[in-house]
C-alpha cells in the first residue's frame, strides 16, 4: 500500500486543500464536491430540473450576491483613498478620481453597484412574491430576505453623505429629518444618528463606521443564512402553467454543473455590463458641501423619493412612519396568512390572477397622478376642516379616504373578476406598488424649485 507520505510536497499540500478531484468525472464525484465545498455546500447536491429555467428566478438572488462581492471589494480599495472627516472628504474623492490610477472606475462600480443591487434586491422581493415562494415552508426565510432587503437601503443610504458634496449633505439632511416625526422617541434618536442636532463631522463618522463595519457584517451574515435556508427549505419553488398539476417527483439533475455553469454565465454578464456602465457613467459628484446654501429643491436620495412626495400630501407622521411600518408589517405578517399553497411556483397565481394584475397596473397608473395633481391644485383638507388638528386634516381623514378607495378596489375586483381572497390581495398590492413607482418619479423628475410641480 503506498504512503501518502511518499507524494511529492506540493501534490500532499493540494491535496490536503481539495479533498476531492478539481473537476468532477461523475454524479458521485459532483454530489461530494458540492457537500465538501463551504462555498457550494450552500447548493444542494441536486435540484429539480425545471428550476434551471432562467424565467424562473431571472439569477437576481445571485446577481444580488455578485454586487456584494464587488461592493466589497471596492470598499476596501476606496477605503485606502478616503478619510471620514469634512476637512478631507470631498478633496480625497477628488483626488480618487483624477490622481490615482482607475480610482475614478473604482468608484464609479461600488456607486453603481450599490445602486444596482438595491434595484436587483427589490426585484428578486417580488419575484419571490409573485410565484409563491414566501409560503410554507418558506415564510422565515421570506423575513431574511426582508431584513437584507432594509439593510441594503441602509448601506445605500450611509454610504451617500460620504463624498460630502451638496448633493449628499442635503439628501442626508432631507432623509435624517424624517426620523424626527417618530413618537416620544424621534428627536432623541435623530440626534443619536447625526451626533448632534445637525449633519456634521460626527454624522459623518457616524456613518461611515455603519457603512464599513456593522452593515456589511449584517448583510454577510443574514445573507449565508439565507442561502442555506433555501437550501434547507427545499430549494426554489418548481415553475408550473397554471393549469398543471404539481409533479410530486419532478426530475432531478446535479448542481455540477448545471446549477454552477448558469450561475458563472450570469455573474459574467454581470459584471461585463457593471463594467462598461462604470465606463462610461461616473458617479455624481457636485460641489463642495455648504451647510449654508441649500438647493432649490432639496431631495432625498431617489429610493426614499416615493415618501418625500408623501410628505407632500399627508401629514409627516403618517406619511414618514404610519404609512412605511404599515407596508413593512404587511409584507412581514403576509407569509402567515397567505395559505395558498395550490399556487406555489404560477407565476400570478392563476390567468385569471395576471389579468388581475394588469388592471392593477392601469389604474395605478392613471389614478395616482390624479389624486397627485388633485392635491396639488384643489384639495385642501386643512383649509377645508380648520377646526381638527392638522394630524387629523391633513393625516388621518385623508388617508381614511384613501382607504376607503382602496376598499372599493379590493370589492370591485373581487367581484368583477370572481376572484379568490388572495388573488385580490395580490391585486391590491400591485395597485400599491404601482402608485409608489409613480410617486418616486413624480418626485425624481416633476418636482422643481420649492417642490413645484413641473412639466
Amino acid at each position: 500500500m503506498s504512503n501518502p507520505q511518499q507524494s511529492p510536497l506540493p501534490q500532499r499540500i493540494w491535496n490536503s486543500i481539495f479533498r476531492g478531484p478539481v473537476v468532477p468525472r461523475d454524479d458521485r464525484e459532483r454530489k461530494l464536491m458540492v457537500v465538501e465545498n463551504l462555498v457550494l455546500h450552500l447548493h444542494p447536491t441536486t435540484l429539480p430540473e425545471k428550476t434551471l429555467q432562467f424565467s424562473l428566478t431571472w439569477g437576481l438572488g445571485g446577481m444580488a450576491a455578485v454586487l456584494l462581492l464587488v461592493l466589497i471589494v471596492t470598499g476596501v480599495m476606496l477605503m485606502s483613498a478616503y478619510t471620514p472627516s469634512p476637512d478631507r472628504a470631498y478633496n480625497d474623492i477628488l483626488a480618487l478620481q483624477t490622481n490615482i490610477w482607475f480610482g475614478q472606475l473604482v468608484r464609479n462600480l461600488h456607486h453603481w453597484s450599490g445602486n444596482a443591487m438595491l434595484v436587483v434586491a427589490f426585484l428578486h422581493m417580488l419575484r419571490v412574491f409573485f410565484t409563491g415562494g414566501f409560503r410554507a415552508p418558506r415564510q422565515f426565510n421570506w423575513l431574511l430576505g426582508l431584513s437584507l432587503l432594509l439593510l441594503t437601503v441602509a448601506a445605500n443610504f450611509t454610504g451617500y453623505l460620504l463624498p460630502w458634496d451638496q448633493l449628499a449633505f442635503w439628501a442626508i439632511t432631507i432623509g435624517t429629518g424624517l426620523i424626527e416625526y417618530i413618537p416620544f422617541i424621534g428627536p432623541w434618536l435623530q440626534r443619536v444618528i447625526l451626533g448632534g442636532p445637525e449633519v456634521s463631522a460626527a454624522t459623518l463618522l457616524n456613518f461611515y463606521s455603519l457603512h464599513i463595519a456593522l452593515i456589511p457584517i449584517g448583510l454577510l451574515g443574514i445573507a449565508s443564512f439565507h442561502f442555506w435556508r433555501v437550501r434547507k427549505d427545499g430549494g426554489v419553488v418548481v415553475p408550473r402553467a397554471p393549469a398543471e398539476a404539481v409533479d410530486a417527483k419532478p426530475k432531478r439533475v446535479t448542481t455540477i454543473p448545471h446549477l454552477v455553469q448558469r450561475e458563472l454565465v450570469v455573474a459574467l454578464v454581470l459584471l461585463a455590463g457593471l463594467f462598461l456602465f462604470a465606463m462610461l457613467v461616473d458617479a455624481p459628484l457636485e460641489e463642495l458641501a455648504n451647510p449654508d446654501h441649500s438647493p432649490n429643491p432639496a431631495k432625498a436620495p431617489w429610493y426614499f423619493m416615493g415618501i418625500q412626495e408623501l410628505l407632500l400630501h399627508f401629514h409627516p407622521l403618517v406619511a414618514a412612519l404610519l404609512i412605511p411600518l404599515a407596508g413593512l408589517g404587511t409584507l412581514a405578517i403576509l407569509p402567515y396568512l397567505d395559505a395558498d399553497l395550490d399556487s406555489i411556483g404560477i407565476w400570478f397565481r392563476s390567468v385569471k390572477g395576471r389579468w388581475m394584475g394588469l388592471t392593477a397596473v392601469v389604474v395605478g397608473l392613471l389614478v395616482t397622478p390624479l389624486l397627485v395633481i388633485a392635491d396639488e391644485y384643489w384639495l385642501d383638507f386643512p383649509g377645508w376642516l380648520p377646526s381638527l388638528p392638522t394630524l387629523l386634516s391633513n393625516g388621518l381623514v385623508p388617508l381614511a379616504l384613501i382607504l376607503l378607495l382602496l376598499l372599493g378596489f379590493y370589492e370591485g375586483m373581487k367581484k368583477g373578476f370572481a376572484a379568490t381572497r388572495c388573488e385580490t390581495i395580490q391585486a391590491t398590492f400591485i395597485l400599491l406598488l404601482t402608485a409608489l413607482a409613480v410617486l418616486t418619479a413624480i418626485g425624481i423628475w416633476f418636482r422643481g424649485p420649492g417642490m413645484a410641480l413641473v412639466w
